[in-house]
């Protein structure tokens, strides 16, 4: 099984190794949300097709006590990208499965929502070609799916004000990326 598992990925480096086939990035307005790190990865698997996966992590509380203000969050997606022209150029449209884990509050009153949300994304944009191998992108996305929540009344009381499940649809990317292109 080992060796089956490493003639694969032998085979298959020689594809991962070509000229633009493979990037990482990073969403530069995630960093504007309170700090959120974030890193992403693609590789071109056809002209016009690229797979991607990326991660988002924000451990970060502002203030203290009850005026603690938070949009802690721990995310993972995997999907892929078409492009009418190129890969790594021009317009793109993607979609992803994202899950996510949250906790966030104290923006408009003291009360703080924690949960976890499964659902799937559709994100379109632009990808601007700075040098030859750094973009810019610039996109949009929205997400939807199925939501499990509690909401307190604090972030320290632990007095439950509500609790459920729920479906949303809700704005998931305002993409400003820098990304690198091997």
């Amino acid at each position: 099984m080992k060796r089956t598992l490493l003639s694969v990925i032998l085979a298959l480096m020689p594809l991962c190794l070509q000229s633009q086939n493979l990037s990482v990035s990073t969403n530069l307005a995630d960093y504007a949300m309170l700090g959120t790190v974030n890193a992403g990865a693609s590789v071109s698997v056809a002209r016009h097709w690229t797979v991607d996966a990326s991660v988002k992590y924000n451990p970060f509380k502002y203030g203290s006590g009850n005026e603690v203000k938070q949009y802690r969050q721990r995310l993972v997606s995997a999907g892929a990208r078409w492009w009418p022209w190129y890969v790594y150029s021009g317009w793109w449209i993607s979609g992803k499965a994202q899950y996510q884990e949250f906790t966030k509050g104290g923006f408009v009153s003291e009360e703080t929502s924690e949960g976890d949300r499964y659902g799937g994304n559709i994100t379109a944009g632009y990808s601007y070609m700075v040098g030859k191998h750094l973009n810019m992108e610039f996109g949009l996305g929205m997400w939807g799916g199925y939501e499990k929540y509690t909401t307190y009344a604090c972030p320290h009381c632990g007095a439950i004000v509500d609790e459920g499940e729920k479906y949303f649809i809700l704005p998931s990317d305002i993409i400003v990326s820098l990304s690198y292109i091997f």
